[in-house]
């Protein structure tokens, strides 16, 4: 090699020795990049001072336009950093991305619901689509006639329905609506008991109805007497009880079986404030042990506090499956009304 370089001209040599430098730098260079690329320092990007994002699979399924602007809101998701401001457009796009339920199993499926009440009549519903998983509350809104008890009474077995499908913990309201009905309480609009029995003896035949174990129905009375406090009035014929005690009885007989999945129709109507208080937490507690809560509602207020999810109809058909609970996280000034208002039509 020494022999090699000997008889190399001086100028050749200055060649080898720059062109070996510059190879050198190189080298240094691309390592240097990589270590900032790996570190998220790389200059005049914006991104780089924002901290590690967490694996979040809600927000891998952002639509591509939107990942770069919403990445603020993202983050501030996760309580990582202060957020900017996020225009309202954007916060409803945000809205309309699926959650994703980590492990949650789904207790309800609504697919392709058509329903209408005779074979010239419009349909009441028309193509709902939805899910509904453990440990989530689901709102149904829409105005009157927009589909939301048609919908409910078709989930619970109480309306046949022209096409679709619609499963509760796996069973199929049509070819298993016993083992499906099992799986549910609903609280009905109208708030539909038996008036000639008294509020216990209501509960006894739910509870038999259930097959609901004398010592656990006792316990379990128990502890809806202690949310929805009828008293002594329970002894009492439910054809004297007001329109917010039918309710009450209405309520803890859906209930004395603990159902996977609870259905009320406008279950909020009616109830004085403490009674609707007490329901409000007791429903969070519900769903908290795995088990899913639907309800219909016209109190926009109610439903931005109450659900994670909510389902929008009009006239039959279904607007939006909203994900409430994540733009309350990103965006809490969100106008639900105003939203609402410009969709419902």
């Amino acid at each position: 090699m020494q022999t090699q370089l000997l008889a190399l001209s001086n100028w050749q040599i200055a060649v080898l020795a720059v062109s070996l430098a510059v190879v050198a730098i190189l080298l240094v260079v691309d390592v240097a990049l990589i270590v900032r690329r790996k570190r998220g320092k790389k200059k005049g990007d914006a991104a780089a001072a924002l901290p590690p994002v967490p694996v979040d699979k809600e927000y891998e399924r952002l639509p591509a336009s939107l990942k770069e602007e919403t990445a603020e809101e993202i983050y501030r998701s996760h309580g990582l950093m202060p957020g900017a401001r996020i225009t309202e457009a954007i916060a409803e796009e945000i809205m309309r991305v699926p959650p994703i339920h980590y492990g949650r199993a789904e207790v309800v499926r609504v697919q392709g619901l058509y329903k209408r009440y005779s074979k010239k009549a419009d349909y009441a519903v028309a193509n709902a689509n939805f899910s509904c998983y453990e440990g989530e509350i689901v709102g149904l809104l829409g105005h009157n006639g927009a589909g939301k008890s048609t919908t409910l009474k078709c989930l619970e077995g109480m309306l046949p329905f022209e096409k679709g499908n619609i499963s509760i913990c796996g069973h199929d309201i049509k070819k298993e609506p016993i083992d499906a009905k099992a799986e549910m309480g609903f609280v009905t609009d109208n708030h539909a008991t038996f008036v000639k029995m008294t509020g216990k003896q209501y509960i006894t035949f739910m509870a038999d109805v259930y097959k609901v174990p004398t010592k656990v129905r006792d316990e379990r009375l128990a502890q809806l007497e202690e949310v929805f406090q009828l008293g002594k009035d329970i002894n009492n014929l439910i054809s004297s009880y007001s329109h917010g005690m039918r309710q009450k009885i209405c309520m803890m007989g859906s209930l004395i079986h603990m159902p996977k999945v609870w259905v009320l129709d406008e279950p909020m109507t009616g109830l004085d404030p403490r009674t609707m208080h007490a329901v409000q937490a007791y429903m969070h507690d519900y769903v908290a042990k795995g088990n899913c809560i639907i309800f219909s509602s016209h109190a926009l207020t109610t439903v931005a506090k109450m659900c994670d999810r909510v389902v929008l109809l009009r006239k039959g058909e279904q607007l939006d499956d909203l994900n409430v609970k994540r733009i309350m996280k990103v965006y809490p000034q969100f106008d639900f009304e105003e939203y609402f208002l410009r969709n419902e039509g």
